[in-house]
């Protein structure tokens, strides 16, 4: 069940991309920064 998306298929293809992508990467952030923030916390609590 896939749509005619017609004349418009290109962009609409290229913004699911564009969009999946952007979220890989803010999620692929967001847990780089919890890595780090975890493991300076832990080094703050040992002293």
């Amino acid at each position: 069940m896939v749509p005619e998306l017609g004349e418009y298929a290109v962009y609409v293809l290229t913004s699911y991309a564009a969009t999946l992508v952007l979220l890989a990467a803010i999620v692929g952030l967001s847990v780089r920064r919890s890595r780090r923030v975890k493991r300076t916390l832990q080094e703050i609590e040992r002293g």
